[in-house]
């Protein structure tokens, strides 16, 4: 028995005292994919909202700042790894939790493993682009998931620092596409119609607004790495408010730098003839066409990240699953060396692989229905978390005392409770542009989320009865 009590003790963890402020932020800003989400998926909201699509990015980054506000003060006071589930365990209860926790799961887990589809096209694009040269997705996507679980094996430290590479890349080739704009005057000259009401009270605003928070999923998983932080309790806000406020505020000016660069006559007519190839003409244009090469290759880097990003994210959430005895025991061990999370890394490649590869072998499109169809339920079970953590911090905070301002622990959660709950009816109302699948494929995706909430309260359920300590210790560890 001493034995076993001294492998306990001497069992590694996750290295403490890593990451800094830019460093989280890194990871938070990389998931979003900024240069995919911009050169994307920017043109389609041009086309259903016209000019003043810029506004949606803006008016998605207040409401999830607002979001921010009694998340992150709720972060002080719970200091577990589980992040969304530990939150919204404590409180709306455990069985929220652990349903919480299954659609954490889902969603993390959606978010990453259908962009390997994109990871394919994308190379693709780019392949035939550089090279008219014509390339099989599946190889790519496959190398892809080895690569990715390589970064992930790595030290955090690795991860942080490959990360903040390649988004300074991909937003730079943006920042080099808007610098172009603004240098030469646009089309018709700078303006800001973009900004009047009436091209933003349309009826396509809807639909750009669905797009836009669907443009900021992951930013919540600065509080993931919060055992991993330096300071947390100062950390791991700065970067959710750093990473909120750059997503929306860089989103926006992109867009609108976009909108000057054809003209406000023009632009949508450009996003509705050619979205895949308006980004890359506004740069040939402003730039030059290397630059658009450039943005080839980048587009490619940036899915890279995104992929890196989330992939450590679901790998911690496993890790604290596994610590709680919900997940398999053997999810929880952490390399000695690189103190990262290998086995739930490695678990998580498999399920990737598992995924990808069934897909293949059906025939299925690698972005019409590997992307789409895996990352909505992901997307949309991320939002449904949104908004169970912002109910979750007012409740919390009547049950515990403490000396924090109403303001932060009330009015703000509720105000992001409405604003989300509304968020949430757009992105499942406009399930098809998310899709473009049929309405049968879309109820099916969309109940994906509800389901994975019962199965998780079926779950929570069994637990109380067949291991009610487990239960009992429920999102208690850590703090």
């Amino acid at each position: 028995m001493p034995a076993t009590s001294t492998t306990e003790r001497s069992a590694p963890t996750l290295r403490t005292g890593s990451l800094g402020t830019a460093d989280i932020a890194f990871f938070v800003v990389s998931a979003a994919a900024p240069l995919t989400v911009m050169a994307g998926v920017a043109p389609v909201a041009l086309t259903l909202g016209g000019i003043g699509a810029p506004v949606g990015y803006l008016l998605a980054g207040v409401t999830l700042t607002v979001f921010a506000v009694g998340f992150t003060t709720m972060s002080r006071h719970v200091r577990g790894g589980g992040a969304f589930y530990a939150y919204i365990t404590r409180g709306l209860g455990r069985p929220a939790g652990i349903a919480a926790a299954l659609l954490a799961v889902l969603g993390y887990n959606g978010m990453e493993i259908g962009v390997y589809g994109l990871l394919g096209t994308a190379t693709q694009d780019t392949a035939h682009a550089l090279l008219g040269a014509d390339i099989p997705w599946l190889p790519v996507s496959l190398a892809g998931l080895l690569l990715i679980w390589y970064g992930g094996f790595r030290s955090i430290d690795f991860g942080a620092k490959l990360l903040g590479v390649l988004l300074v890349a991909e937003t730079g080739i943006l920042v080099l596409l808007a610098g172009g704009v603004l240098l030469k005057g646009g089309a018709d000259g700078l303006g800001v119609a973009s900004l009047a009401p009436g091209h933003v009270l349309v009826p396509g605003t809807a639909a750009v607004l669905a797009f836009a928070f669907a443009a900021f999923t992951g930013f919540e998983s600065t509080v993931i790495y919060r055992r991993e932080a330096r300071d947390p309790n100062r950390t791991v806000p700065r970067a959710t408010y750093i990473a909120v406020a750059f997503l929306g505020l860089f989103y926006a000016f992109v867009v609108w730098t976009v909108v000057q660069a054809f003209g406000d006559e023009q632009v949508v007519k450009a996003a509705s003839t050619d979205p895949a190839g308006l980004f890359f003409s506004a740069i040939t244009t402003y730039v030059g066409g290397w630059a658009a090469d450039l943005m080839h290759v980048l587009i490619v880097t940036s899915v890279l990240a995104s992929l890196l990003a989330f992939h450590n994210a679901i790998n911690r959430y496993s890790l604290s699953l596994a610590e709680e005895g919900v997940l398999p025991k053997a999810l929880g061990r952490v390399h000695p060396r690189h103190r990262s999370p290998y086995v739930s890394g490695a678990a998580q490649t498999v399920l990737g692989a598992v995924v990808v590869l069934a897909f293949a072998a059906v025939g299925a499109d690698p972005y019409q229905q590997l992307l789409l169809w895996v990352n909505t339920p992901g997307m949309i079970g991320l939002l449904a978390l949104q908004l169970l953590a912002a109910v979750a911090v007012p409740c919390y905070f009547r049950r515990i005392s403490h000396g924090e301002g109403v303001l932060r622990t009330v009015v703000a959660p509720v105000v992001a409770t409405v604003l989300l709950s509304a968020a949430l009816v757009l992105v499942v109302t406009h399930v098809d542009l998310f899709t473009g699948a049929s309405p049968l494929v879309n109820t099916v995706l969309v109940s994906v989320v509800p389901a994975v909430v019962v199965l998780g309260l079926a779950l929570a359920w069994r637990l109380r009865r067949s291991r009610p300590e487990v239960y009992e210790g429920f999102a208690a560890k850590h703090d």
